[in-house]
C-alpha cells in the first residue's frame, strides 16, 4: 500500500486481499495505513500458503526502500492503484 508514487509504503499479508484493501481504502482499520492515508494498492503477490506469505512479508520488511521501489516499478511503473484490477 502507498499514498503516492515514491510515498510512504506499507507491507502486509492477508488471506483475503480484496476485503483487506477495501478496509484500508475506507479507513476501517486503525493504525499505520489510516494514519498515513495509504489507500493505493501498488503491488501484491500471491502465495500458495499462509506460511510462505508471512515469510515473504517478513523478508520484504527487511529490504532497503530502494529495493521495494524497484520491485513495485518492475510491475507497476506508474504506481497505478491495482485494486480495480483485482475486484
Amino acid at each position: 500500500m502507498s499514498n503516492k508514487r515514491n510515498g510512504t509504503l506499507y507491507i502486509g499479508s492477508t488471506g483475503d486481499l480484496i476485503r483487506r484493501i477495501y478496509e484500508h481504502k475506507n479507513e476501517l482499520v486503525a493504525g499505520f495505513t489510516q494514519k498515513h492515508q495509504l489507500h493505493k494498492l501498488v503491488y501484491y503477490e500471491l502465495h500458495p500458503s499462509k506460511d510462505s506469505a508471512l515469510l515473504r512479508e517478513k523478508r520484504m520488511k527487511e529490504w532497503k526502500r530502494a529495493w521495494k521501489i524497484k520491485r513495485i516499478e518492475k510491475i507497476n511503473p506508474y504506481w497505478r492503484d491495482l485494486y480495480q484490477d483485482i475486484i
